[in-house]
């Protein structure tokens, strides 16, 4: 271990999505010493841009916080209110919780979750933990960052002068927000992949009755059900929102007219709530300096750049838990462990303050139950039920770190692709993407070095129980026998790893390349078309696995364009806006009339054999293929779904292909699409902006490019889900492309780094920055992001100093 990794170990810290404000409740600071000082400089750019500067970290979270806190004031509040779990006392207990990416219920759900955690200090204890608590650095910038939104909205005027109608006047909001407060909201954010998955299976985990005994479940210790879910639809339930993705391509000097690196990166997040990102620039003079999106709260760059290396994430098929089925032996409470002990399970009673009907509070309770290794769920559609003979606990890997603000905050300092990789190692904190980066040298890095629970395959198939294997084989997460979870089926210990139970670097996939890598959230299997990694753990992901369309999209953008010549950096973003679409380019413009045809498709053919096979805002065609492409038969175990040619391990990136025009399954689903569009009184030759717009809170109905992702293979993909704004319309977006930056190191030394914020800086409908990078988005244009200091000056649109 180098000096460097060594100084990195140990300064390492936790949490990629943090939020606070003040919020008027019950979380108090440890914390006896006097505050300390803070100042920091607030230069905001054109669209609203923050740039902080300051001379300690404490004072560039302090900045930073101040800065998020004028233009996401409503989108703090609610994490902290839910980092709190007083969401109930203010909102209701039964309203709708949802974060728009993994964590789904009630607000007395999340409430119950997150009282169980402060009952027990769960954040308290990991932040006293040397190994798996943050670092000195990360505690003082979030401690800064604290205090920087209560700044805010002491010279602000507090809730009452806040002009978003999310949350002016809101009661809960006061500038009394704590370290504590950001931590606990971190937690929860590292835990989406995991237990925050479970919330309801959780919450409403009961033991088994006459009238509820758990089924399927049953299929345990060697009882197998009569019939097993999709495979598809398991994975897709043990995992965040399909559309919770992300794609990345960094192109090395080999491809490149620079001769070195360039990255495109453009996550799918939510365009409302907590995984909003927002813009800022971080530099402490001299030390650090750093750019990118920061997702809301976070006061650390999440995906971004310096001088000399830029990278971005896309969410990693790696599980963040591994489930352990337990035993009962004559009660349901009662389990089997090792040497034939008998242990109970602990029951944990909470109470939640709710707001009644006439508006008093009252209370209410529910039970969790766990062991030693995690919360119980209660999950028989996913073949984890609580039945007579056996239960299921998940062990979350998430749920026992904090190091994530470390690792985003020493990625920041990194001076090439290999560094970066090393400080992400050391720091052990990356809770569940992979990485793809580019560096000045360029050198290009593609890596799922992500927190994953170190279950071997040795491990798995030593211990997997019989439904172990089959969820293994549906769904390549393996569960284990809980009656040795202490012993021979503990999670393994790799000497390289920052601590014990998770994968260290030797055991986790990544490569570093001097042509071109990629991931468009498959498996790490293939990062390049030339290069294949195998020989990993099945719980990190699959090997020899068919590619979604986005994928091969996002591939044949830069192998298509090297059949030309090297790529640029005006070529590289404009793969953003090519709006190709790769079903289509498989399906083919003849193959797609024929099945009109035969499916009677009568004045829709004619406008689909004029399609030019883009998801451009004026395509004519598109709004038809959206809708037959998403009801499509699906590929499975046994079938290749609508093509006659399948899969291919020696060529992944362009099979399966060859349509089955004749299938009358896919006759059917041309059929279905096209009167779908007439029921909706859409016309079959509408341009594609005429049917998707923005739907984001206070969003105009501006047109978009772009769509569906994996199915239709849009790598600028686009969805619907929890729409806020412009209901009239067919698909108002509020999913998908959003912090999109293209980043191109450059001779001599500079660097050409555009971005576009889909969405806008400002959470804020009211603000001059809610829309604006949004018509940009839409008219294919890009934001020349200010990162020197002449750059700064030159676009300057304000400059605060902020201080106490």
């Amino acid at each position: 271990m180098t000096s460097h990794t060594r100084r990195l170990a140990c300064a390492a810290a936790a949490a990629l999505t943090v939020s606070l404000i003040a919020i008027n409740g019950s979380a108090t600071s440890t914390a006896t010493a006097a505050p300390p000082t803070y100042s920091a400089t607030v230069t905001r750019t054109e669209h609203g841009i923050p740039h902080i500067t300051a001379n300690d970290w404490g004072s560039l979270g302090y900045g930073s916080g101040y800065a998020a806190a004028e233009t996401s004031i409503c989108a703090l509040a609610d994490v902290v209110l839910t980092g709190r779990g007083e969401r109930s006392k203010y909102l209701g207990p039964d309203a709708k919780f949802d974060d728009g990416v993994a964590i789904n219920g009630t607000n007395f759900q999340i409430d119950a979750l997150v009282a169980d955690l402060h009952n027990r200090k769960v954040v308290e204890g990991i932040l006293a933990d040397p190994k798996a608590g943050p670092s000195a650095k990360a505690k003082q910038m979030v401690a800064g960052y604290a205090a920087g939104v209560n700044k805010y909205l002491r010279d602000s005027g507090g809730a009452s002068s806040i002009t978003d109608p999310a949350c002016k006047n809101a009661a809960w909001i006061q500038p009394n927000a704590t370290a504590l407060d950001v931590w606990y909201g971190v937690y929860l954010a590292n835990i989406i992949a995991s237990t925050g998955n479970f919330l309801k299976e959780i919450v409403g985990a009961t033991p088994p009755s006459l009238g509820d005994p758990g089924l399927p479940g049953l299929a345990t210790f060697g009882i197998v059900p009569p019939e097993l879910p999709d495979a598809d639809e398991l994975t897709e339930s043990l995992k965040t929102d399909e559309n919770f993705g992300s794609n990345a391509t960094a192109i090395g000097a080999e491809a490149s007219t620079t001769g070195s690196g360039m990255l495109l990166g453009n996550p799918h997040f939510p365009w409302n709530g907590r995984f909003r990102f927002s813009q800022q620039q971080l530099t402490i003079p001299g030390q650090y300096d750093v750019a990118g999106g920061s997702l809301i709260g976070s006061p650390v760059v999440n995906i971004g750049w310096n001088n000399n290396v830029a990278w971005s994430h896309t969410v990693s098929t790696a599980y963040r838990f591994a489930p352990y089925e337990y035993r009962t032996v004559l009660s349901p409470f009662t389990y089997l462990s090792a040497n034939g002990l008998l242990k109970q399970v602990e029951k944990r009673n909470v109470t939640v303050t709710i707001k009644k009907s006439d508006g008093t509070l009252g209370s209410r309770s529910t039970t969790f139950y766990r062991t030693p290794q995690g919360y119980v769920i209660d999950s028989p559609s996913q073949l984890m039920g609580w039945t007579p003979l056996s239960f299921f606990a998940i062990r979350d890997a998430n749920g026992e770190q904090l190091r994530t603000i470390d690792t985003f905050l020493e990625m920041g300092g990194a001076s090439d692709v290999r560094d970066l990789l090393e400080r992400q190692d050391a720091a052990g904190g990356m809770p569940w993407v992979n990485t793809t980066a580019a560096d000045r040298n360029g050198d290009v890095l593609y890596a799922d070095h992500s927190v994953v629970p170190n279950v071997s395959n040795n491990l798995a198939n030593k211990c997997m129980t019989p439904i172990g294997r089959v969820l293994q084989q549906l769904a390549g997460l393996p569960a284990l026998d809980g009656t040795f979870a202490d012993s021979l089926c503990k999670w393994g210990a790799d000497a390289d790893a920052e601590r014990p139970g998770i994968f260290g670097s030797k055991n986790l996939p990544s490569t570093v390349r001097r042509d071109w890598v990629m991931n468009a959230n498959d498996s790490y299997w293939l990062p390049n078309p030339d290069e294949k990694l195998e020989g990993f753990a099945r719980i990190i992901g699959c090997e020899q696995c068919v590619r979604t369309m986005r994928t091969r999209m996002v591939d044949h953008y830069v192998i298509d364009a090297l059949k030309v010549g090297k790529i640029s950096p005006t070529q590289l973003r404009g793969f953003e806006h090519e709006n190709r679409v790769m079903a289509a380019e498989v399906f083919g413009t003849d193959n797609l009339v024929k099945v009109c045809l035969a499916a009677n498709g009568g004045d829709a053919c004619p406008v689909l054999a004029a399609w030019d096979k883009t998801s451009n805002k004026e395509s004519r065609g598109y709004a038809i293929f959206e809708q037959f492409v998403t009801r499509l038969p699906k590929n499975g175990l046994l079938s290749s779904g609508p093509w006659s040619v399948g899969f291919s391990r020696a060529n992944p990136v362009d099979t399966p292909n060859t349509p089955k025009t004749a299938d009358p399954k896919v006759i059917r689903a041309m059929a279905q699409a096209i009167a779908y569009l007439r029921t909706n009184n859409i016309p079959v030759d509408a341009t594609w902006g005429e049917v998707q717009v923005a739907g984001d809170r206070g969003a105009p109905a501006i047109p978009l490019g772009g769509g569906n992702g994996d199915q239709a293979g849009n790598a600028n993909a686009l969805a619907s889900r929890g729409v806020l704004a412009n209901t009239g319309y067919l698909k108002p977006i509020t999913y998908g492309s959003s912090h999109i930056q293209a980043i191109s190191f450059l001779p001599g030394g500079g660097v050409d780094a555009k971005t576009i914020l889909t969405y806008g800086q400002s959470d804020n409908p009211n603000s001059p920055w809610s829309s604006d990078q949004t018509q940009m988005f839409s008219d294919q244009q890009w934001v020349s992001f200010a990162f020197t200091p002449a750059q700064i000056a030159a676009d300057k649109i304000s400059s605060v100093t902020v201080s106490e």
